[in-house]
């Protein structure tokens, strides 16, 4: 990052009791999964949400300045710690932009969701708020006890320093900068939309699914022509799920390997985050550690120095 940039905040870990916010900012989802999420949630912290949340517009839980104004409230609300997504699936890319993520930083609280949550933490990113890329609640109400002991440790203890081992190497060197990513289809489309700002320096985490190689070959390809991925120092691969070559043979991991390579960064696969059955918690904003050798990766990323309490 370069000396004018400013600070990234981390907000304040959880305690057992503190209040989070669910909200619906995308698609709509199985009633009886969030309902299992909320009840365990519950166990443990006071949980708010609004009914409204379960409407069904289409593709949409609900219209979007329903949306809009619900995450915009938990945004500011007092009190509290954590705006946790019910699902992700597509739509927080409609008002997003609109939103004054300033707020954010002036009144931190953790943001934590995935898949087209991206666009959210991208927002959050470009006012230098560390956010948690982890799972929605429709995936803890699937009750994955290795997956909700992993969610409460991130909350509660969000300055951890966190490793992973067993990565794959694909491109040898080291990278050290703010961990950032989320999910290609909406880098891509916050790219489009002029909203994609790549912190300088980044470890660039990316994952996706149900999407062919022909068509990440084109996002991805998009993003390298836009010039959007110059400043990046390395890249860690999660999970591409169901993303099946078509007739031409082409596999994900082809394409992922010919156009990284002309980066001339340090990449690594097989970080077991995305929408695969296991979807480790991520510290956007984090001071991310990248080594990859031919027969070693080693992965880790400890909170950036500056936090409000």
């Amino acid at each position: 990052m370069s000396e004018s940039a400013p600070a990234w905040v981390v907000p304040a870990a959880l305690t057992p009791g503190a209040s989070i916010r669910v909200v619906a900012p995308s698609g709509p989802f199985d009633a009886r999964l969030v309902w299992r999420g909320l009840g365990w949630l519950r166990q443990r912290y006071e949980v708010r949400f609004d009914r409204g949340m379960f409407e069904t517009r289409g593709y949409l839980a609900g219209d979007d300045p329903r949306r809009e104004g619900e995450l915009a409230a938990a945004l500011l609300e007092p009190g509290v710690s954590a705006v946790i997504c019910a699902r992700g699936g597509y739509g927080a890319s409609r008002f997003a932009h609109r939103l004054d993520w300033t707020t954010l930083r002036t009144s931190p609280r953790w943001l934590v969701g995935f898949s087209d949550v991206t666009a959210l933490h991208v927002e959050a990113a470009a006012v230098r708020v560390s956010s948690w890329h982890a799972p929605n609640v429709t995936a803890l109400g699937q009750g994955n006890a290795e997956a909700r002991e992993a969610f409460v440790d991130a909350l509660e203890h969000p300055r951890r320093v966190r490793s992973f081992a067993g990565l794959d190497p694909m491109f040898a060197g080291r990278a050290v900068g703010p961990l950032f990513g989320g999910n290609l289809t909406l880098l891509h489309a916050c790219a489009a939309a002029g909203r994609l700002r790549v912190p300088p320096g980044a470890v660039l985490f990316l994952e996706d699914v149900t999407e062919q190689p022909y068509r990440l070959d084109r996002m991805l390809t998009t993003l390298l022509v836009g010039g959007h991925l110059e400043a990046v120092s390395g890249v860690v691969l999660g999970e591409f799920t169901d993303c099946r070559p078509g007739r031409d043979g082409v596999t994900v991991e082809a394409v992922l390997r010919e156009l990284l390579a002309g980066l001339g960064k340090p990449v690594a696969s097989g970080l077991p985050c995305g929408h695969g059955l296991t979807n480790v918690p991520l510290l956007f904003g984090a001071r991310a550690t990248l080594t990859v050798e031919p027969n070693r990766v080693a992965l880790g990323f400890e909170p950036p120095s500056t936090r409000i309490d």
